[in-house]
């Protein structure tokens, strides 16, 4: 069957269509995205602007348009951080459904963990013992361990790239005392889930997703997406120190013409260098491998799961 699978992001907006049946690896059809960096349309409430909720709408519109011409079977629609915390979240998902049809299920960050962890271990198997995962998005930073297809513990928090540039890096390049204050803040956040982790049986495997994660691997010197999802590809943590110091120095024009770094993206990559960098030092982590699926993934190996047992 073909699925289509709308993910409201807090950088981009994204119609991905696959096709798959109970059982098999869901292959990508065609897809349609484009930028909307939410954060920046909230106001001073901390609301998603008129301006904001029309764009959405008219990409969740012609969203939906692609799934019913190329002949989607079922479609399932998700937010995540970016509507989730606008302290108007629950209003602009009710817009959207009145205005397009499209109901918008909100993700709780657990949820968004959880599922980006099923996604991970159904990438390497049983084989790859128990498992870390690690995503960074634009609005949150989800974390999640366990042995089996259901986490032992799942997390998300206020880390996300875009979220930490606008709150602390809005200069460009940042200043020293702006990526100190960053930086202490991060550790301050990280404290007690990294604690948490270190209660629980060590990882055999730890694993990191998201754009941000493969963006860092790229510039570290992983191989281009170009060579397909199944060459191995990781970061470690003594090149990702290095490039974070690197980072901090340049501008976002400069860091956008850095192999595997968007313009959409340039902007957020040190926040997201700072978080990653954090969060492995904090855990003892040398190297993280970088998987190609994700959240999208999870909920669709989710959705699949469901009409198996249905």
């Amino acid at each position: 069957m073909r699925l289509g699978v709308l993910d409201i992001g807090s950088n981009t907006v994204h119609m991905l269509l696959v096709d798959a049946h109970p059982g098999a690896r869901p292959i990508p059809f065609t897809s349609h995205k484009r930028p909307l960096q939410l954060i920046a349309y909230l106001d001073d409430r901390g609301a998603i602007s008129a301006a904001g909720q029309r764009v959405l709408i008219e990409f969740v519109t012609a969203a939906a348009q692609l799934a019913e011409v190329h002949g989607a079977e079922d479609l399932m629609a998700f937010a995540t951080s970016a509507i989730r915390e606008a302290s108007n979240g629950s209003e602009v998902l009710g817009r959207v459904h009145a205005e397009t049809g499209i109901r918008l299920i909100e993700l709780s960050g657990t949820d968004e963990a959880a599922a980006t962890y099923l996604a991970v271990r159904r990438w390497y198997g049983w084989g790859a013992g128990r498992i870390l995962s690690l995503d960074i998005g634009g609005g949150s930073f989800e974390m999640a361990m366990g042995a089996d297809e259901l986490p032992e513990l799942a997390v998300s928090l206020p880390l996300g790239a875009g979220r930490l540039t606008r709150d602390f890096l809005d200069a460009d390049p940042p200043s020293a005392k702006s990526i100190k204050a960053v930086r202490k803040h991060i550790r301050a956040v990280l404290e007690g889930p990294i604690t948490d982790i270190g209660r629980l049986t060590a990882p055999t495997l730890v694993v990191a997703t998201s754009k941000s994660f493969r963006s860092l691997a790229r510039v570290a010197g992983s191989a281009p997406r170009a060579e397909g999802p199944f060459v191995r590809r990781e970061l470690r943590v003594n090149e990702l120190a290095l490039w974070t110091s690197r980072l901090s120095a340049m501008a976002s024009a400069d860091r956008a013409e850095l192999p595997g770094v968007s313009v959409l993206r340039s902007r957020q990559l040190l926040a997201a260098a700072l978080v990653a960098q954090a969060a492995m030092e904090g855990l003892h982590i040398e190297s993280v491998q970088i998987c190609p699926w994700a959240l999208r993934e999870g909920l669709i190996l989710r959705r699949f799961d469901h009409l198996m047992t249905a």
